[in-house]
């Protein structure tokens, strides 16, 4: 494991104790960075996250995996920045992930409605994957209409992922084939 400046000199310049973030390269995924994220992302640590992710995008790092599975809470101003993130990324041929989104974490970007723009992983394979496919077009399943299996409220599904019912707050899972399940 590389430490932080290796890979992106001076990104340790700047510390703060409610968000911890440690960087490792991505093998075999071109311009790639795995962003491990340790604590909360609110409106008070926010500009030093985005501070910290443009000097790794300044650094030529573009296709982006933001480990997100120790952290605990994300406010309406961090899915902003992830937003922002995109912007910054997309133009120059990137493009983020977000790996092993804990359930309440995800519930946020869905009750936001932000849920549908991002890609949102389970593991690191299939965030590796991501990138090494690209802009492969799939046979998919999506958009989906069914029932939910706990209230029979018909929803929709644009991709594969976890997400919570409008009606009975279940949390309900769609897989890639777009087998629902609870959960």
């Amino acid at each position: 494991m590389s430490s932080n400046n290796e890979l992106v000199p001076g990104f340790n310049d700047e510390r703060d104790d409610s968000l911890k973030i440690n960087l490792d390269r991505i093998p075999d995924v071109d311009k790639g960075l795995v962003i491990h994220l340790n604590g909360y992302i609110d409106t008070y640590n926010s500009s030093f996250f985005q501070k910290r992710i443009q000097k790794v995008v300044d650094n030529g790092y573009i296709n982006l995996i933001f480990n997100c599975a120790a952290l605990n809470y994300v406010s309406s101003t961090g899915i902003g920045s992830f937003t922002a993130f995109l912007k910054m990324v997309k133009p120059k041929g990137g493009d983020i992930v977000l790996l092993e989104i804990q359930p309440k974490v995800y519930e946020v970007f869905q009750l936001l409605g932000f849920s549908q723009f991002f890609n949102i992983k389970d593991s690191m394979a299939d965030s590796v994957s991501f990138f090494r496919n690209g802009a492969q077009v799939e046979d998919t399943p999506f958009p989906k209409i069914f029932g939910c299996p706990v209230c029979s409220k018909r929803l929709k599904a644009t991709k594969a992922g976890r997400f919570r019912c409008s009606e009975c707050k279940s949390i309900l899972a769609i897989d890639q084939q777009g087998q629902v399940f609870l959960g």
